[in-house]
């Protein structure tokens, strides 16, 4: 018999209604044994998923805004008694979101706060199911650097086993300093595949809102294809690049042990999904392309100088700017004597973008140095790209008769993708360009 863990996004959390859909899911497989949840999310257009509404009352707090606390915080008093009315009793909620208040007031912090979602959802879930509710800071750790403490797996089986089954909330555990930390926001993903990890499970299943991951964002691309299977890797990538579905770091823990991983859609159960795999079977003879995404909103800063590749040092010196800053780079294309850093705006706002160009003129002294605003990235992701012969002719072409212009070219060292850097108003159409190249 096999184990399953099953993780319930926003939107399969959302009202009282899609919760017991969900358990009537979680029921219908005895193996589904583990089940972890997120906060409530959108109902409908317009909604505030309960996550944002903590954020906000945390923020209130902490400004010393008591109306605008009071007022968000019985917004999400009322969210949660509406789920109980939807699903015909009490789980006492009313007095567990009391005690949330008290704790908030008490100064718990912003993590406590934006993580209370999943643990009123947690426990109304198990108590749906009626079967254990597990606190993930029982075995989910942080370390002294905020990233997952390894000890997290022994903890989480040692913890766990206790259960024949259990519902656990996602997106938090426990800092280095003994309080609530979260991580960051979809990390509910996380929370599964760690659950899964730690169980040594034979399935990941992630049910949300759509039917699997397709080649493409459906709000850009008209009815996409449906992939029915892909790599660990070629998700990393996709997920990254804007493909939401699946929170890009949620592969790490089930990699090592080889744990497929299943898209599930709550609302179409009995559609197949996507299966995420150690190594993709499909033919890739017939997929060259996996999919194809996009993000908008990036800088690059480039910089020339002749003999660069002969001054020990040029690139650490770079590097070194930002890195006092405590900003990263995305990517880090090159030449003999040119190179570009491809950095995040959302690092560069107030001014910071003119400090570090003058501080690289004077780390470095380049004989030239200039910035490319308002870029977005657009990849196309597949293992199939390195066994075919003119993969990246038939893309550049695509993009070309677009009539797009590219403005920056990055393929990574094992071929799996390739990036090409376009204007921000050019993502949507750049992304249909190559899709229709390779999928029609």
């Amino acid at each position: 018999m096999g184990l399953k863990v099953c993780k319930f996004g926003g939107t399969s959390m959302a009202d009282g209604n899609i919760i017991l859909a969900g358990a009537k899911i979680i029921k219908s497989d005895a193996e589904r044994r583990y089940v972890v949840v997120s906060a409530p999310g959108k109902r409908f257009g317009g909604d505030i998923k309960v996550t944002d509404l903590l954020y906000k009352c945390s923020d209130a707090y902490e400004k010393g805004d008591k109306l605008t606390f009071e007022e968000t915080f019985k917004k999400i008093r009322i969210r949660f008694l509406n789920i109980e009315a939807e699903i015909g009793r009490t789980f006492g909620m009313d007095e567990m979101l009391d005690e949330v208040k008290a704790e908030i007031l008490n100064g718990a912090g912003e993590d406590y706060c934006a993580s209370r979602g999943e643990y009123l959802a947690a426990r109304i879930m198990a108590e749906v199911l009626e079967i254990p509710f597990v606190d993930a800071t029982e075995f989910v750790r942080f370390d002294k650097d905020g990233a997952l403490d390894e000890i997290t797996f022994e903890l989480g089986k040692k913890v766990l086993s206790k259960y024949e089954r259990a519902v656990i909330p996602g997106f938090y555990g426990l800092g280095f300093d003994g309080k609530v930390k979260t991580f960051s926001r979809g990390g509910g993903d996380i929370s599964g595949s760690i659950v899964a990890r730690s169980m040594m499970a034979t399935l990941y299943e992630n049910w949300t809102d759509v039917s699997g991951f397709y080649a493409c964002d459906p709000r850009i691309v008209n009815s996409p294809k449906l992939i029915e299977e892909l790599s660990y890797q070629e998700l990393r990538e996709l997920s990254y690049m804007g493909a939401n579905v699946l929170h890009s770091e949620s592969i790490f823990p089930v990699r090592s042990a080889g744990i497929p991983i299943r898209i599930c859609n709550t609302f179409r159960p009995d559609d197949a999904g996507t299966y995420i795999v150690k190594t993709s079977t499909r033919d890739v003879r017939a997929n060259v392309v996996t999919g194809v995404a996009g993000k908008k909103d990036f800088t690059i800063i480039s910089l020339e100088k002749s003999m660069m590749n002969a001054e020990v040092g040029f690139v650490a010196k770079v590097l070194d700017v930002i890195g006092k800053r405590g900003i990263s780079f995305e990517h880090l294309p090159s030449g003999i004597d040119t190179m570009s850093l491809v950095i995040d705006n959302a690092h560069l706002k107030d001014g910071v973008l003119a400090e570090i160009v003058e501080e690289m003129r004077q780390a470095v002294h380049p004989d030239k140095i200039y910035t490319h605003e308002n870029i977005a990235l657009v990849a196309a992701v597949g293992y199939g790209m390195v066994r075919n012969v003119g993969t990246s002719a038939r893309l550049f072409k695509a993009i070309s008769e677009a009539g797009i212009n590219v403005v920056m070219i990055d393929q990574g060292s094992s071929e799996l993708n390739i990036i090409v850097g376009v204007e921000n108003e050019d993502c949507g159409a750049c992304i249909n360009a190559i899709y229709r190249e390779f999928f029609n």
